[in-house]
């Protein structure tokens, strides 16, 4: 474990301790607070074949995504979930990564926008992000898709990742004989995602509680905002670490930052799946923040997260051979 975090974080974690806290300012100055400071992260659509946008269905209705094509061709593709505590962050915010994923990886990205809380709690950002994904699995054509489906995330787009890959299991575990099941989905990208409940304990969430990007008072104020009744509080589907049989999950690529309150979650999960029978690569980035992956260009160790999941991606299916 590091002493410190990385010297390349100083610039911007002094950025970041003089911006007023996101849950001090509301919902809506949060959101153009975050939506800011993404406006200084590099920028790599010059190095893409196509950036497009468009809508998906969701849940309720039409949801915007944003396209990431890499070559021409039909190609594998990821379905990406934004981070941002289920309240703040957009396609902008995330641009970046799934650029840089999509040229590293070969694979297509399709960004997905699903709905926010508090205007809309849980589980209206997993039943947007599960519909998204059901619908590029039976349309991979709308997309340039060949047929082969991931999913991926950060932070509450991790959390949310993973709860749709256990709706895809169970979706399959639950079908009829005469039932297609849940969507076919090859691998889970998973970056420091959030996968406990409120009521477990994790050493992490008590020692990196303020100054690393991420305080413990707004993963509090995030949750209030998302979970508006105490019955969800045990949905497995919420905390993936409830679940107590993993088998039958996807392979997973877990990246984790060492200075995040998430830290102990994800290295749990990443375990758990483990323990379970599950494919993982698990890169833990000792000396890294949260969400440091769009740090890209400023902090090297973002540029090498994003290698070690485009090199799982084509692991799985790799456009330059197929």
């Amino acid at each position: 474990m590091a002493e410190e975090p990385d010297p390349e974080l100083r610039p911007i974690l002094e950025v970041v301790s003089q911006t007023p806290n996101l849950e001090d300012v509301g919902v809506q100055v949060a959101r153009e607070q975050y939506e800011a400071l993404s406006r200084f992260t590099a920028d790599y659509a010059d190095g893409l074949h196509e950036q497009s946008d468009r809508t998906v269905p969701g849940a309720a209705g039409e949801l915007d995504a944003r396209v990431y094509r890499p070559g021409a061709g039909d190609r594998p593709v990821l379905v990406y979930f934004h981070g941002g505590g289920f309240v703040v962050g957009s396609l902008d915010t995330h641009d970046n990564v799934c650029q840089k994923l999509a040229i590293e990886s070969g694979w297509t990205v399709v960004s997905v926008a699903y709905r926010l809380a508090p205007e809309h709690p849980f589980p209206a950002a997993l039943e947007d992000a599960y519909a998204a994904v059901e619908w590029v699995d039976e349309n991979p054509d709308a997309v340039d898709g060949d047929g082969t489906l991931a999913v991926g995330g950060d932070s509450a787009g991790a959390n949310l990742s993973a709860g749709v890959t256990l709706m895809a299991r169970d979706a399959d575990a639950e079908a009829d004989p005469t039932a297609e099941g849940g969507p076919r989905i090859v691998h889970q990208l998973l970056y420091y995602p959030s996968c406990g409940a409120p009521f477990q304990a994790f050493e992490s969430r008590e020692t990196y509680t303020e100054g690393y990007f991420l305080e413990r008072d707004t993963l509090e104020w995030f949750f209030e905002q998302y979970v508006q009744s105490r019955t969800h509080v045990r949905n497995e589907y919420l905390a993936p670490l409830l679940v107590s049989d993993l088998s039958g999950l996807p392979p997973a690529t877990v990246i984790t930052a060492g200075f995040d309150p998430l830290c102990d979650e994800g290295d749990a999960y990443a375990e758990a799946l483990r323990d379970d029978g599950i494919d993982v690569e698990h890169a833990r980035f000792d000396a890294m923040v949260h969400g440091f992956a769009s740090f890209l260009g400023m902090v090297s160790a973002a540029d090498e997260s994003v290698t070690v999941a485009a090199d799982r991606l084509r692991g799985v299916c790799d456009p330059a051979v197929d």
